[in-house]
């Protein structure tokens, strides 16, 4: 092959000494050249023919085209939306395979407690499955109760140190975690902890680590490495690592609900990015949450998966699949399932990881749900001009929120 092109070249090189003083015959020349040389590549049998380009098969989008999403409402066969939300539920738990069982008893045990302006915040330990017996953090308001109570959600952020220290400002702590802690609430909360805001105005606020984070970690450290391995273990024996932190938010709903500080109608969840995507989803698994609050974390697959988006780099994302889903709904259709019941959906223009144009079809998808419901004052929908960040006056807005529907 390599001897037949370098005689080619040699005539082309010969060809063109002869006949560079004449333009029409340089016409001819660049006509013959270029037949001469187009069936080059066709000849090269050896090269490679590659099929994945930035992690993606080249034919993603023939793929997004199977998804049509039957089980979603106005797509599914059922028209009656209560029978629909049971049958929607029923299918997004059997996609969840091999579920956490629920404990035969919680067993709370109060660790350690710290008293604070105007509530009192509580390190404990409960069995939030009949497979786990994890730390929690418990803010509980001074005063006579029941108090209303938010199930509060921390982010991924690629930062595993910490996971509900995220939420709560930490005590009994070494000061390598209280200035992680501190650093983190400066990334990514405005300064403030979300947790200890809502306690301070009047909220019981549960907040516990996700699986691989903080105390429910690895001891020699936690990687993106260590999140993939684990989601790829949990998937080889039968179930995932996104069931198993759904349903650990929906146990520690139901255990929450048994306490007596709180008053068991008036359980809000709230979740900045994939606390956000756990908000949603946990108020779509268990009517025990009465409202929820997601800031930055709502898009379409359409959206998110393109060559460009982050979301097709893996990482975070092993943490939000749930198996086959997608044969059925898409995310905003299972957030519907949450219909008619008060949410609240907070994003960014200057958000990186999730293409307006997505939050917006997004949004529209659920505006369409909770209005065939006449529930549309229930929904909010609201774009900052903000990045990936909860800042304070979001944070005043979704209080507000919870005021309204909770208190």
């Amino acid at each position: 092959m390599g001897v037949k092109i370098q005689i080619k070249q040699i005539f082309a090189l010969s060809l063109l000494s002869y006949l560079r003083h004449n333009t029409m015959k340089k016409f001819f020349l660049f006509l013959f050249v270029s037949l001469f040389f187009l069936p080059l590549k066709s000849q090269n049998k050896g090269e490679r023919l590659y099929e994945v380009t930035r992690n993606m098969p080249s034919f993603y989008d023939k793929v997004k085209q199977q998804l049509t999403y039957p089980m979603a409402w106005g797509n599914a066969t059922e028209k009656n939306f209560s029978r629909w939300r049971t049958e929607a539920r029923k299918v997004l738990m059997e996609c969840m395979q091999n579920r956490p069982p629920t404990p035969d008893t919680y067993n709370l045990e109060i660790v350690g407690t710290e008293k604070r302006r105007g509530y009192e915040a509580r390190k404990i330990l409960f069995n939030v499955s009949g497979w786990s017996r994890i730390p929690a953090y418990l803010l509980v308001p001074e005063g006579k109760g029941p108090f209303p109570a938010i199930v509060m959600l921390h982010d991924h952020g690629a930062h595993f140190t910490i996971g509900k220290e995220k939420m709560v400002r930490p005590f009994n702590v070494s000061p390598e975690v209280t200035a992680d802690a501190d650093d983190w609430a400066g990334k990514c909360y405005d300064g403030q902890y979300t947790g200890d805001y809502f306690a301070a105005h009047g909220y019981v606020v549960l907040t516990i680590d996700a699986l691989f984070w903080g105390e429910r970690g690895q001891k020699e450290g936690a990687d993106y490495n260590g999140q993939q391995a684990l989601a790829s273990n949990l998937l080889q024996m039968g179930t995932s690592w996104g069931s198993v932190i759904t349903m650990d938010d929906v146990r520690s709903t139901d255990f929450l609900a048994t306490l007596p500080e709180v008053d068991p109608e008036k359980i809000g969840t709230l979740g900045f990015s994939m606390g956000a995507y756990r908000a949603w989803m946990l108020s779509a698994a268990t009517d025990r949450i009465k409202a929820s609050a997601a800031i930055c974390w709502m898009n379409t697959t359409d959206s998110l998966m393109t060559l460009t988006n982050n979301q097709n780099k893996g990482g975070s994302a092993y943490s939000m699949i749930v198996p086959g889903i997608r044969r059925f709904m898409d995310y905003p259709h299972v957030a519907s399932i949450a219909c008619p019941k008060p949410s609240l959906f907070f994003n960014g223009t200057k958000d990186k990881l999730f293409p307006v144009a997505g939050v917006q079809s997004a949004y529209d998808t659920m505006h369409q749900v909770w209005s065939s419901q006449k529930a549309d004052d229930r929904l909010v929908t609201k774009l900052w001009d903000e990045k990936h960040f909860f800042n304070k006056e979001m944070q005043r807005e979704t209080l507000l929120f919870f005021d309204k529907w909770l208190k």
